[in-house]
């Protein structure tokens, strides 16, 4: 499938080993992309990753691209090379794993968006899009369900990548349906042809209160029950394409036909 380039993706590596750049390879295939802004009113791709080079041995935190009105820089490989390890993620939050079975920093792409200042909101933000839905296409990823702000994994610490929207006056929810789109118009309409799987049955436990509803992977479907927290669900089938909750669009079915979101199990 072709996907239109509108931009260049910058290399400017950062020195390995450090704690920064450990220089260790992620575990393939890549599962999703964890959404980042800077947090840092003002501070460019460039001077970003320049910083990161410059504090390389102080601190275990990092991300694979910044993105600005004027560059998109890969610092740590990611779609220019073989995907290393970055520190984007605190490895002991629990969301990751619920959502994509996974640790961020071993199966997702960190992209930081960087805004404020003199730094043209618009021109960042299409900037931003494009090379999420690049990377989307690059790891035939989903267009929707396969991205997640950093703030939904980490609730009680983090804000992005809703307060760097916030400053185009854009929600994290627009963000979403706007990397669809990209991802859409940059491959004339095309979807990722998903990968074969035979057995998409299993278990799995609720971490919420969860309804469970008739016929539909969608909150417009009746609610037939639910399940309390810490309940074990058996489903038989599973949807990437029920309604986007929260940026999960996965759904997964039961031996009767209803659904259960896949947002509130682990």
């Amino acid at each position: 499938m072709n996907f239109i380039k509108k931009y260049d993706i910058t290399e400017d590596h950062l020195t390995k080993p450090s704690k920064r750049r450990p220089g260790s390879s992620m575990q393939l295939p890549i599962k999703f992309i964890v959404a980042h802004d800077t947090g840092n009113r003002g501070s460019t791709a460039r001077g970003n990753v320049k910083y990161y080079e410059n504090s390389r041995n102080d601190m275990f935190a990092s991300a694979h691209l910044f993105v600005d009105d004027k560059e998109i820089i890969e610092c740590i490989p990611a779609l220019l090379s073989t995907p290393e390890k970055a520190y984007h993620v605190r490895a002991n939050v629990e969301q990751d794993n619920i959502l994509f079975g996974s640790n961020a920093n071993e199966s997702a792409i960190g992209i930081e968006y960087c805004y404020g200042g003199t730094i043209k909101a618009e021109e960042a933000y299409r900037r931003y899009l494009w090379v999420i839905a690049y990377t989307i296409h690059k790891f035939n990823l989903k267009p929707n369900g396969s991205v997640v702000g950093h703030f939904f994994l980490d609730p009680t610490r983090k804000t992005d990548p809703v307060t760097g929207l916030a400053h185009s006056r854009r929600t994290y929810e627009q963000l979403l349906r706007d990397i669809e789109e990209e991802y859409l118009d940059c491959t004339g309409g095309l979807q990722p042809v998903p990968t074969e799987n035979h057995d998409r049955r299993g278990t799995v436990i609720t971490t919420a209160k969860l309804n469970i509803r008739k016929g539909l992977p969608s909150t417009r479907a009746v609610i037939v029950t639910f399940a309390p927290i810490g309940t074990q669900l058996e489903y038989v089938d599973w949807t990437d394409d029920g309604e986007v909750i929260n940026g999960i669009s996965r759904w997964y079915k039961t031996q009767e036909g209803n659904y259960f979101w896949g947002g509130g199990v682990m």
